[in-house]
């Protein structure tokens, strides 16, 4: 099925601004929420407008979605909403939807604040080389994140330590304000929203299940990597509260320009200097390519700008299939200063070829 673009989704123009695109995804979060349009037409809807907010919201995500549409998100690792549950769309738009219900969560529902909760993903930022890009390479990266806490192994509870129903909810998870006429549910500042605590916290993580640490994570650039694109890896997140799935690490990859040589897609483009005496008669010169160092035979009757075409000399293809061309730019270098001798050659070329000193034209 084909996707629909995301502002058409939402509504907006391409040039939107933040504060549109959140009021356009909130007027659209109503309309299609769940639990007033409890089937699986208005499920579907609200789906498709969160996944074009979490897009369209994100710079990164948003420029990507820009160059290269769907497939770029998908290359990059985003996989949408479509096949996520309703209460992890909650958990991620947790502010809107509290703005919009009241109810910190958006649904009031126990079980999308008890029990397990899903860690949050982590973006980091690497800078690699060019050639590094076009080729693949491996990397390390320090990342600071939450991790299973070793003493109670997620649990928050100490060795032995027995669950028990909060006194404070009373097993609920949610404690009520009187606000006016309303009543306001949030969540218990006890247990966390569980409804349950343990009688005794572990010490080292003080109930929480997760400790702060640094680790070293092994990242692989494949071949054909282009500046901006991210890598996913799935449960390298966060840990997750109280025993629930750790999120996932998104590894966003910067290019550094090279010196000479610039990339658009899988084709490589580069200006070479080419002698005046080389364009006219032909001849070979030394090319430096990814590849190393490249014999390249200029055209007899070169032209300025010409391009010379080197085929498979150019980026891997990050699909496979191949590798992209390498395109040479001829850029005809003509001397500013030449010696008696060259002068009087060129001016015997001049009177063979019958050229004149002066031209007019009309």
């Amino acid at each position: 099925m084909t996707q629909r673009d995301y502002y058409d989704v939402l509504g907006v123009g391409r040039d939107a601004q933040p504060p549109e695109i959140k009021k356009a995804y909130r007027k659209l979060a109503m309309e299609f929420h769940p639990d007033r349009n409890p089937d699986a037409e208005a499920e579907a809807k609200f789906k498709e407008a969160s996944e074009a907010y979490e897009v369209l919201s994100d710079d990164q995500k948003r420029q990507t979605y820009d160059r290269f549409g769907h497939d770029g998100l998908r290359s990059s690792g985003f996989s949408g909403f479509q096949g996520a549950g309703i209460d992890e769309i909650f958990s991620s738009f947790g502010d809107i939807f509290g703005d919009l219900f009241g109810m910190g969560g958006g649904r009031g529902r126990r079980s999308s604040r008890s029990g397990p909760a899903r860690g949050r993903d982590i973006r980091a930022e690497m800078v690699i080389d060019f050639d590094e890009a076009i080729f693949g390479c491996k990397k390390e990266a320090e990342i600071e994140q939450n991790v299973a806490c070793d003493g109670c192994d997620g649990s928050g509870g100490a060795a032995g330590s027995l669950l028990t129903s909060c006194s404070t909810c009373q097993g609920r998870g949610q404690v009520m304000h009187g606000q006016g006429m309303f009543l306001i549910g949030t969540t218990c500042p006890d247990c966390g929203g569980q409804g349950r605590m343990h009688q005794t916290p572990c010490s080292d993580c003080s109930g929480s299940g997760v400790t702060r640490a640094r680790r070293t994570v092994n990242v692989k650039i494949p071949a054909g990597f282009d500046d901006g694109m991210s890598l996913r890896y799935t449960s390298e997140g966060e840990a997750g509260a109280r025993g629930g799935p750790s999120g996932d690490l998104y590894v966003h990859v910067r290019v550094r320009p090279h010196e000479f040589i610039k990339r658009e897609g899988d084709d490589l483009y580069c200006e070479v200097g080419v002698d005046m005496v080389q364009a006219v008669l032909g001849g070979e010169i030394e090319v430096k390519t990814v590849d190393g160092p490249e014999e390249v035979m200029i055209p007899t009757g070169t032209q300025p700008n010409d391009i010379i075409t080197l085929k498979r000399k150019g980026s891997p293809r990050l699909r496979g299939g191949g590798r992209g061309n390498m395109h040479l730019i001829c850029k005809v270098e003509i001397p500013t200063k030449i010696n008696s001798k060259q002068r009087k050659l060129l001016e015997e070329f001049a009177s063979i070829k019958g050229s004149k000193k002066k031209r007019l034209f009309s």
